[in-house]
């Protein structure tokens, strides 16, 4: 992408109207993730390899892969959503984009937010909606395999978040996608514990509603401060 299309991008990005600098920015990242449609079937792909694999390097006892299956899903989601995280600043910060949109009038935290959503329902969505043939294949019990989507739906946003805050951290620093995955991992223990243990618990015989509800405390938490973190870790990146 040139320069003077850059520039005539940014300058229609809305100023003075939040939500419409969201949708603006969140429109134009799913029109580019459209044209790239190999990159999204490769998250797609990869998460299916997973789930299908990981059965022959352990025992194939149906209790046991029912039993695990919650966790199995959680690390393919947690390491899927890595194959794309190093692009979600990356080809903005390559061709000068992401450097306008600091210095433009808009609202950076909205723009922020709108990458975010994109970059969720282009990478975190297709695989909510692909959990229940991962319940499927491991024999769980239709109260499990909601569960697990349910979790899923919660968790995979905030761990859009988390990437997006160590993507911007990242930006311009030689080996920037191994750093991003040792940032990002640590971080995203508690969401891997209480979105598997949701699964786990519906599957014994417990109540998940204590896992969903830190769940959804945590994307109230992430969607509150996520936008202005991110914002300033960009802006940190060009000073």
């Amino acid at each position: 992408m040139n320069r003077s299309v850059t520039a005539h991008r940014v300058r229609d990005t809305p100023v003075h109207d939040p939500l419409a600098a969201l949708w603006h920015a969140c429109s134009r990242d799913l029109r580019l993730a459209m044209r790239s449609k190999a990159e999204l079937a490769l998250i797609v792909v990869f998460f299916v390899l997973v789930m299908t694999l990981f059965p022959l390097g352990v025992s194939p006892e149906p209790k046991l892969l029912e039993r695990i299956a919650p966790g199995i899903a959680w690390v393919a989601a947690l390491l899927a959503s890595l194959l794309s995280l190093p692009r979600l600043f990356a080809t903005d910060h390559a061709d000068g984009t992401l450097e306008q949109l600091v210095l433009a009038p808009a609202a950076l935290p909205a723009v922020v937010a709108g990458k975010v959503l994109a970059h969720w329902m282009t990478n975190g969505l297709p695989l909510v909606l692909l959990a229940p043939l991962a319940g499927l294949q491991f024999g769980m019990s239709p109260e499990a395999t909601i569960t697990l989507v349910a979790g899923l739906a919660l968790g995979t946003p905030s761990l859009s978040w988390l990437g997006a805050v160590c993507a911007a951290l990242t930006l311009g620093t030689r080996a920037g996608s191994a750093l991003l995955a040792l940032l990002v991992l640590p971080l995203a223990v508690p969401i891997l514990i209480f979105g598997a243990g949701a699964a786990e618990a519906v599957a014994s015989g417990l109540e998940a509603g204590a896992h969903l509800s830190l769940l959804g405390a945590g994307l109230i938490v992430c969607w509150v401060f996520g936008p202005f973190a991110t914002a300033l870790a960009v802006r940190i990146a060009y000073e």
